[in-house]
């Protein structure tokens, strides 16, 4: 009897566990070109223009020779999502505290899905389980290695700050998309933004909001980087804070 393997059809190709066929005419194609095309045509037009047509259409062949190394689309967006993540950063070294490798390790999440930002417009179908998605969990989870808390609620931590990368990479990535699409910048249109609500905001309504805007919050579009690393601190504010509450053992 055939043994079932407990690993999803598109795991097994991420993790390599496939036979490759032996017999037959040299293969044309291979995985990583289909790989490679396919991420090309995401970083030009973004994920949802990336089908198995187009990734043919793009190697010069029919959509149905892909099906011999990869299933589905599915499985594609796997793969794809394993060749882009690359390599965490080094794991926590001596010396370091938690805290300034959870920042190294956030911000290399950041910069890498600010690289590949189609990475966040494919939809998520299962909990990470690539060999280099595992290995960002490891680093991630090493930087906290140590701290007087439970194995479950490091994971959680982790994954309070992998959400927080997620939405600030993410809207970033589409408030480009968008600026983009019209010829703009994401300066400009933030700038623009202030001077509507400017004109939009009455104090007698949202006296709050007014005063943010009359206080300039909204007038300079700043850094996103810069933005991105204010939230960051103020989570790990946080995380410091619960961690010094928690009894050591």
């Amino acid at each position: 009897m055939t043994e079932i393997s407990p690993v999803p059809p598109a795991l097994q190709a991420a993790w390599g566990m496939r036979e490759k066929p032996t017999k037959g005419p040299k293969p044309t194609l291979s995985v990583d070109r289909i790989v490679a095309a396919a991420i090309a045509v995401a970083r030009a037009e973004g994920y949802p223009a990336v089908s198995m047509n187009r990734v043919a259409g793009e190697l010069k062949t029919s959509a149905m020779s892909l099906y011999r190394y990869v299933a589905s689309k599915d499985e594609l967006a796997v793969l794809m999502m394993e060749a882009a993540a690359g390599e965490p950063p080094a794991p926590r070294t001596a010396g370091e505290t938690w805290r300034a490798a959870v920042e190294r390790w956030a911000h290399a999440m950041f910069t890498m899905f600010g690289d590949e930002p189609w990475f966040l417009q494919v939809p998520i179908a299962a909990p990470p389980a690539t060999p280099r998605q595992l290995a960002w969990m490891e680093t991630g989870l090493a930087a906290l290695d140590g701290l007087p808390l439970p194995e479950s609620e490091k994971l959680s931590l982790l994954l309070l700050v992998n959400g927080y990368i997620r939405y600030e990479a993410l809207l970033r990535g589409q408030m480009t998309e968008a600026a983009r699409a019209h010829g703009r910048t994401v300066d400009a249109v933030i700038a623009e933004f202030g001077g509507l609500m400017r004109h939009l905001v009455q104090a007698d309504r949202f006296p709050l909001l007014r005063r943010a805007i009359d206080a300039g919050a909204m007038d300079t579009p700043g850094d996103p980087a810069g933005g991105f690393t204010f939230g960051l601190s103020r989570i790990l504010d946080g995380i410091e804070a619960f961690v010094r509450s928690h009894p050591t053992p």
